[in-house]
């Protein structure tokens, strides 16, 4: 239930009455999803409420000259001074504990993939959470200890993923001997699922390092052949470190992190891995690799649909000599 002090307090509301068109469903629906959107509790068929606060009565009142547009009706009411047992009852229509435990619940059973499921696929899923925790947070009008349960559990489980993500102790690329031929027509394998990292490193090998290599995609128990270049999952020979994805683990090992262009697909690559939102166009080269996914029907299909994807970004951030600037 929310917090004490929020109770003593919410002792002012707005109900909100409205007569919506009947002829125009896509017009009342428009107006039922920007209450939903608002957070009003339902009273009744057509009769809304929400705490009396600046947004909640600017939000309602520009939505009253929406709907007096479509030729509906709209009246807002301030409810005051009500007894303690009806606004306990207004409380608890906008108790909120139970989609936070829900998503306390949802956060727990992903721990159980720790160790065995991919870390970045973990990552993923709890970006979700954290995208459902902001819904319901900025709905949320009373704030209670649940809601920081919840934080603490996505940040909890935030930090143990990006720890098996990004090792402490990792075997540096870039202590390896990467000259020479020793890693050219080679076999370079790695675990599935495919995703961000594995498919930007497997692109990187082939138009930057080994144009003839052959590329093995192993099932998560599958022995790794003894002549492969293993990279992508915890143990190869380039993996995540501390600090890098295996993609820039894989530029530095290969001295290739002063290509600017390169160092940038790094960068989003790592963003993309660990979760983050600060480069811009992350959230458009997930929904390409999204997309690639369920358009294709292997792995090799899947590399083949993201090259084109890697390729153009290659383009787009290359500054050829003497452009820059």
């Amino acid at each position: 239930m929310a917090a004490d002090g929020a109770r003593a307090e919410a002792t002012r509301w707005l109900a909100y009455v409205t007569t919506l068109p009947t002829d125009d469903p896509a017009a009342r629906m428009s107006v039922l999803r920007t209450l939903e959107s608002l957070g009003c509790a339902v009273l009744r068929d057509g009769v809304f409420l929400l705490p009396d606060t600046p947004a909640a009565r600017q939000g309602l009142s520009s939505l009253s000259e929406h709907i007096a547009r479509i030729n509906g009706s709209a009246h807002l009411l301030s409810l005051n001074s009500l007894d303690e047992a009806q606004t306990q009852q207004f409380l608890g229509l906008f108790d909120r504990t139970h989609k936070y435990e829900e998503l306390i619940k949802t956060v727990d059973s992903l721990r159980s993939g720790f160790g065995v499921s991919d870390p970045g696929s973990i990552m993923r899923l709890l970006a979700k959470q954290k995208r459902e925790f902001k819904i319901i947070s900025t709905l949320d009008f009373f704030p209670s200890e649940t809601k920081a349960r919840a934080a603490r559990a996505l940040e909890e489980a935030e930090q143990a993923v990006h720890a098996l993500m990004f090792p402490e102790a990792p075997k540096k690329a870039s202590a390896l001997d990467t000259t020479g031929k020793l890693y050219l027509q080679r076999v370079w394998a790695t675990r599935k699922p495919l995703w961000a990292d594995k498919l930007a490193s497997a692109w990187l090998i082939r138009r930057f390092i080994d144009p003839e290599a052959k590329l093995l995609w192993l099932d998560k128990n599958q022995e790794c052949p003894a002549t492969a270049i293993s990279y992508g999952y915890h143990g190869a020979t380039f993996c995540n470190s501390r600090e890098k994805v295996t993609f820039e683990e894989i530029l530095a090992g290969f001295k290739l992190e002063k290509n600017s262009a390169l160092a940038r697909i790094g960068t989003l690559i790592h963003a993309l891995n660990a979760g983050e939102t600060k480069v811009a166009e992350a959230a458009g080269v997930q929904t390409l690799l999204q997309g690639a996914a369920r358009r294709t029907e292997n792995e090799d299909q899947l590399l083949a649909e993201t090259e084109m994807t890697f390729d153009l970004l290659y383009e787009a951030y290359f500054e050829a000599p003497g452009k820059a600037g």
